[in-house]
């Protein structure tokens, strides 16, 4: 890994590959190493680049008082220290927040958007019941693993029946790495964040990418996001779940390259994620679109084939 620091901070980092720069924001509780195959799949395409977000990884620990803004200077900075040109910003749940909180503080910065399984904070896409049990569940989490008794799957949503068992076993590996003060400065972030006003200025392409499946971001979530960006496009990959990065690596990479690069090579075949555009969506944000395969199916519900 390398590092650079930013404003005091030691932010350590993974890169792969050569093209455009391609930035990889991991979600909470969590680290670069998810991104394993993302830095291996998309590095012939692109320079992509996977951080450890402040108090997480090989990172060092923010004050108690960083919040989301201070989490997108630090990115800014990061991305200015590396001398990286309009990247595309790639983030996953909390991962996703931040990318939109950059761009609400340096929007000429990012060329593309890519949220996935993202929120407009849990403030801005979740009931206020349901922010407080979040947070309450994460601080729970945090004291934990101060005492060495984390359980990374007593969180609710995150291991899917769609994550194969090697997967789920990594994935639960990277989140016993976790550090308290991350953990805890992260759901505070996250629990006072409300981006929905950043959503209608948003003027770069934005692509939505969530599992049906997904208990911790429903399909409700994404399409409240699609409704409030008009440069969006949603795709819903069938039976995956919150990470779907990990659960079907060559569906959700193909999605990236057709959103920030060339086509992708026509991958195996189906089942595939239906895209939905944002006049399908009923006034509440829930799809009213037909389903696709049935009589009353348009050509305004595309399907893309998926690679496994």
């Amino acid at each position: 890994m390398d590092e650079v620091e930013v404003d005091g901070l030691r932010v350590a980092f993974r890169q792969a590959g050569a093209g455009p720069p391609l930035m990889l924001l991991h979600g909470a509780v969590s680290d670069s190493r998810v991104w394993r195959e993302q830095l291996s799949d998309l590095s012939d395409e692109f320079t992509v680049l996977a951080w450890d977000a402040p108090g997480c990884g090989r990172s060092s620990d923010p004050p108690e008082t960083f919040r989301l803004p201070e989490y997108a200077d630090c990115l800014a900075g990061f991305i200015d220290a590396l001398g990286l040109e309009r990247p595309h910003v790639l983030g996953h749940s909390f991962g996703g927040g931040l990318a939109l909180e950059l761009y609400r503080r340096r929007p000429a910065l990012p060329r593309t958007l890519v949220l996935a399984g993202g929120y407009a904070g849990w403030a801005g896409s979740l009931p206020p019941n349901v922010v407080e049990r979040r947070l309450r569940g994460a601080l729970r989490a945090a004291e934990q693993q101060a005492n060495g008794a984390f359980a990374p799957r007593s969180i609710p949503g995150l291991f899917s029946e769609a994550l194969p068992g090697e997967k789920a076993e990594e994935l639960a590996a990277i989140m016993s790495g976790s550090r308290p003060v991350g953990t805890r400065v992260m759901a505070h972030a996250f629990a006072e964040a409300d981006l929905r006003d950043v959503l209608p200025r948003i003027r770069v392409p934005v692509l939505l990418v969530y599992g049906d499946a997904d208990e911790r971001a429903p399909l409700a979530v994404a399409e409240g996001l699609h409704a409030g960006i008009a440069a969006s496009k949603l795709v819903v990959l069938p039976g995956l779940g919150h990470e779907s990065y990990l659960e079907s690596a060559g569906a959700f990479n193909a999605e990236v390259r057709g959103s920030c690069g060339r086509r992708p090579e026509t991958p195996p075949a189906p089942p595939a994620p239906c895209v939905i555009p944002r006049h399908a969506l009923g006034r509440t944000g829930v799809r009213s679109a037909p389903i696709p395969g049935t009589a009353r199916s348009r050509s305004s519900v595309r399907r893309r084939a998926r690679s496994r």
